[in-house]
């Protein structure tokens, strides 16, 4: 199993504005709203949204990008076992984290617990034709081998699959769409259903 304990890959995080762009056009956060990004890295997109009001923090499991993040909102956390309390942020967004994760079950269980009902959960995840083609360079980083590549990206994730594990997990699935730059990649929205009792 790969160990996400690396400073280096850390430290190789990079800002894509893009990634602000789909959560401003398909989440549409308001200032005051709580976001949570899971798999943050270094905290950009935290640091994005917190610019114009919104009220984010990150969780990443290797410790090391706590120590080198952006800003201080950004926690050594699992994504199976998160920290919160029931229906705390408003939306979640995770930008390829999913497929990395063994138990995808579990944090997507997660990520429906802790966002509130009539919250979205916005993934992002590789297209990759074959699974772990685009994980050869992060398998270089961890274990200074190409070719543990699939023990990077654990799962080749589509959306018909996305959305079904979505479904089991209590979440609605809302629109796919796959992008093609910077490579090719899928985007999910799903919501969780408003609470009938309201």
């Amino acid at each position: 199993m790969t160990r996400y304990d690396s400073r280096r890959y850390a430290l190789i995080n990079r800002w894509n504005p893009r990634n602000f762009e789909i959560i401003r056009d398909w989440v549409k956060p308001k200032p005051g709203d709580r976001v949570l990004d899971v798999g943050c890295g270094r905290g950009h997109l935290v640091n994005a949204l917190r610019s114009v009001g919104i009220d984010a923090e990150g969780i990443d499991l290797n410790p090391n990008a706590a120590e080198v993040a952006m800003v201080p909102q950004v926690k050594t956390m699992s994504a199976t076992s998160l920290d919160y309390v029931d229906g705390y942020f408003d939306a979640i967004v995770s930008f390829h984290a999913v497929e990395h994760i063994p138990d995808v079950r579990a944090a997507l269980g997660e990520m429906a617990r802790v966002v509130r009902p009539g919250g979205k959960v916005l993934l992002i995840y590789p297209a990759e034709p074959v699974r772990g083609l685009f994980a050869v360079p992060t398998a270089v980083i961890l274990h200074g081998n190409p070719l543990k590549a699939r023990q990077v990206h654990i799962h080749k994730l589509n959306p018909g699959r996305v959305e079904k594990l979505l479904w089991g997990a209590g979440l609605t699935p809302l629109r796919s769409q796959r992008r093609l730059w910077p490579s090719p990649e899928y985007a999910t929205l799903s919501e969780k259903p408003a609470d009938p009792g309201l």
